[in-house]
């Protein structure tokens, strides 16, 4: 199948993924009109991966809960897990976090409401890429981050400047790369296919240059944090990774640089949704602004939690270290059709288990 599938992209900036937790049980669930009039405390279950737990704790959830007389209850794991159970009906969610390639296997699964619009009164201050990017029934991204690729000059013994770099023979036994079943695993099979000279998308010229990158490759990571051991433990000198992960990376190894591909990295961007049958959908909504606001935008930033989606946010040289931010950024980056990688994944899977790593 040849299709063009990248769009251009109008917005900014990641991270995977990321997000953390707080809150207990306690509370009276809120009732389904929204009225909390009574006096009574209202339950919002959200559900996020587990990630910076401090930050959003203080910053995000606390002043959400004290201005709307709200207890934040949370769920958290990985995408896939969290998807799974919302899809199963086997949860209270209401507002779920999620990258856009588990977000639209939601959408696709009837598993979130139509967003109104009109209750975010921010929208029109974040980048055109995370206003819509599933749709426009559905939420927005509160984060864009890109994905580049990390790299150890000295040990990787040459320099790298564009993803077909990765194919240099001296990065044979030096390289990881994502699993394809990982958020960014369908975007290395988009990179592999523009590697090969296709100006659209070529899946048989894609899968060849994966088969021969493959004797170069130690492993295929499926999280981040694989990836960070790698690099901590000498066992990679190269290989795709999220911006937002390079503190992590340089603390182990200063030495460690962050490139933007010539050919231009990929939006990785994680979305807000309202899972279906919510009785809390206008709650809901308002945590998803609060969320988009730039008071919290500006603080995950500075916090090098998350990449700024709205485009108000404005940092310091020493603040944007390590963070996607700004539109010169962002108008560079790719965006993967994700209803076409949902369409072709299953194909894609088997014959990188057939092909790549036979």
């Amino acid at each position: 199948m040849k299709k063009t599938w990248i769009k251009g992209l109008m917005a900014c900036s990641l991270s995977a993924l990321v997000l953390a937790g707080c809150g207990s049980n306690n509370g009276e669930g809120k009732s389904a009109d929204g009225d909390s009039s009574n006096g009574k405390q209202q339950k919002l279950v959200i559900s996020t991966w587990g990630f910076a737990e401090d930050f959003y704790n203080k910053e995000v959830y606390a002043p959400f809960e004290k201005a709307h007389n709200v207890k934040i209850v949370l769920e958290t794991g990985n995408n896939a897990d969290r998807l799974s159970k919302i899809m199963q009906g086997s949860s209270d969610v209401d507002v779920i976090y999620l990258s856009d390639y588990y977000a639209q296997q939601g959408i696709e699964a009837g598993a979130f409401e139509k967003i109104d619009r009109s209750h975010l009164k921010n929208l029109d201050h974040i980048y055109d890429i995370a206003k819509a990017p599933n749709g426009e029934d559905y939420g927005p991204a509160y984060t864009v981050g890109q994905l580049g690729i990390a790299y150890d000059p000295k040990a990787a013994g040459t320099k790298i400047e564009s993803w077909s770099d990765l194919w240099k023979p001296e990065l044979k036994g030096k390289l990881t790369m994502p699993s394809i079943t990982s958020t960014s695993g369908p975007m290395m099979v988009d990179a592999a296919s523009k590697t090969a000279g296709s100006a659209d998308f070529n899946e048989d010229k894609a899968f060849e240059k994966l088969t021969a990158l493959n004797p170069s490759v130690v492993k295929y990571y499926s999280k981040t944090s694989e990836f960070v051991n790698m690099f901590t433990q000498g066992e990679a000198a190269a290989g795709p990774i999220m911006q937002m992960y390079l503190s992590d990376l340089q603390k182990a190894d200063p030495g460690i640089e962050f490139v933007t591909p010539k050919e231009g990295a990929y939006s990785i961007i994680n979305t807000l949704n309202v899972v279906k049958g919510s009785k809390n959908k206008e709650l809901a909504e308002e945590f998803i602004d609060w969320q988009l606001s730039q008071e919290v935008q500006e603080k995950a930033a500075k916090a090098k939690v998350d990449s700024p989606a709205n485009k108000d946010v404005k940092l310091t040289d020493e603040e944007a270290k390590g963070v996607t931010y700004g539109a010169d950024v962002v108008e560079k980056l790719q965006k993967l059709d994700m209803a076409f990688v949902n369409s072709q994944l299953k194909t894609w899977t088997d014959r990188f288990n057939r092909e790549v790593t036979r």
